[in-house]
């Protein structure tokens, strides 16, 4: 009762409850909040620091960034949640916080197409600087060809060279993106090596264009590093994979180069296992263990995840508490 108590308290402010609305729709900067709200970044941070201490919302540190969003995991959590749904758009200043949120993850998207736009055509030339693609590849080749799946969907698949080196191994190959700029060169790509059974497709990671269980396998490689809201991508995928498949993710260890997020539009320094364990486990999938691949100066993880037969529940609940997103993470690469 009094952590319960002590949340109403902190949240018995206009201020503080309209921070809580923002957290709950995405991962966001006490900068980007001050610019939503037309505050101070130190009043903004005060109400925050009370919000935190009430466990209504979670603040995590990258590097020189600073993150917040709407707790999942404490006991004050369900309570967050229901003001949150009781919050309506009716409210002039929360119809107003909500119009700014969105302009700011417009500005997001904006940033990161035109990056994409940009470096297309060399986007594997750019990627070689950090890791050596071919141990990935010949990991995650390894790791489907255990598993056989007859259908595989490769999310965010950017210049499709996921579908292009998985194809062979499976009966049918899928790839998705949001960016047409991507999809033009994957579409380059596949036919270039003659793939009979894979093809790309656009599409929205957190809204895939596809039915409920749909695939033996699902492949995030180098996608979540640039998401919004990584843990709505792996409910996403989650939903549309059939009882027993597989999830792999593909992504940095956590780092601290800065300049990835300032000249390459990466919104996060890598991903700690238990944080990508928990988002599968929100989602109904069974987290497996993580291999990891070494580099100078990043590591690169894989993660698998099963599904279980809870996973379309699960999938339904991330989505329910999160609102539709606004499209933005145009043209993540693969």
């Amino acid at each position: 009762m009094n952590e319960l108590l002590a949340a109403l308290r902190a949240v018995a402010e206009p201020t503080r409850l309209r921070l809580l609305v923002l957290c709950a729709r995405g991962e966001l900067t006490v900068s980007e909040l001050a610019q939503i709200l037309g505050q101070s970044q130190p009043r903004v941070s005060r109400h925050l620091k009370l919000l935190c201490e009430a466990g209504l919302v979670d603040r995590f540190r990258e590097g020189s960034w600073v993150f917040y969003r709407a707790s999942a995991g404490h006991a004050a959590s369900a309570l967050g949640r229901h003001l949150v749904a009781a919050c309506g758009e009716t409210d002039a200043s929360i119809a107003l916080d909500l119009q700014r949120l969105a302009a700011t993850k417009r500005q997001r998207a904006e940033l990161a197409a035109a990056y994409f736009r940009e470096n297309a055509a060399h986007w594997h030339e750019i990627r070689s600087l950090y890791i050596d693609e071919r141990e990935v590849e010949a990991a995650l080749s390894e790791i489907v060809a255990v598993a056989a799946p007859r259908d595989l969907i490769d999310i965010g698949t950017g210049t499709g060279r996921m579908v292009e080196i998985l194809a062979p191994l499976v009966g049918h190959a899928l790839g998705i993106d949001l960016s047409r700029e991507m999809l033009a060169v994957a579409r380059v790509n596949l036919e270039r090596v003659g793939l009979e059974n894979g093809m790309v497709r656009r599409g929205d990671m957190y809204q895939l264009p596809l039915p409920d269980g749909s695939f033996d396998a699902a492949i995030i490689h180098q996608v979540l590093h640039y998401a919004d809201r990584p843990a709505a991508a792996i409910a996403e995928a989650a939903r549309v994979l059939r009882p027993g498949g597989m999830l792999v993710l593909v992504d940095f260890a956590p780092h601290g180069l800065e300049f990835l997020r300032e000249q390459h539009a990466h919104r996060r320094l890598g991903f700690a296992d238990a944080e990508v364990s928990e988002w599968c486990a929100a989602a109904g999938l069974e987290p497996g263990s993580a291999r990891r691949l070494p580099g100078d100066p990043l590591t690169v993880v894989i993660w698998t995840a099963r599904r279980s037969g809870g996973a379309r529940a699960a999938a339904a609940a991330v989505a329910m508490a999160i609102p539709d997103p606004i499209p933005h993470e145009q043209g993540v690469p693969g």
